[in-house]
């Protein structure tokens, strides 16, 4: 695969899908993990301004008798990753060891497509306060 940045992803953004596998025997806690996130939704999203972070998105898959979490995330290269010192953060992480494997894969993006309206709001969010917001070209779509 090429790691090279498709045209459709303007620079200073980040676009992500990253996979997890789940512990053998963990995945009652990854229920309950998963629970906490959506229970204190308002407080995961408070943490999305400091990371730039657009769009974030948890998928959850059984295959082959293994099961994974993954992760979707489109932000600004700029972002904070997560402060252990904010509560939701310190059992997010504290969640993630407890469940998750070790390490990520990260698949490599091959094209964004969004809609002119949707791409100047994950743009405006992500990429607020730098040069690439207002020089970034519309899609082709």
């Amino acid at each position: 695969m090429s790691a090279e940045r498709p045209a459709s992803i303007p620079q200073g953004l980040v676009v992500e899908l990253s996979r997890a596998k789940v512990k053998p025997g963990a995945e009652a806690e990854a229920d309950r993990w998963m629970r906490m996130l959506n229970d204190r939704l308002d407080e995961c999203v408070a943490t999305l301004d400091s990371e730039r972070m657009a769009i974030e998105i948890v998928f959850r898959l059984r295959e082959d008798g293994a099961e994974y979490l993954y992760w979707v995330t489109v932000k600004g290269q700029d972002g904070a990753g997560l402060d252990t010192d904010r509560p939701i953060d310190r059992d997010h992480v504290e969640a993630a060891l407890r469940v998750k494997e070790p390490g990520w894969v990260e698949a490599q993006p091959q094209v964004l497509m969004l809609p002119d309206p949707v791409r100047e709001a994950v743009l405006a969010w992500a990429l607020r306060g730098t040069e690439e917001t207002a020089a970034a070209p519309p899609s082709d779509g």
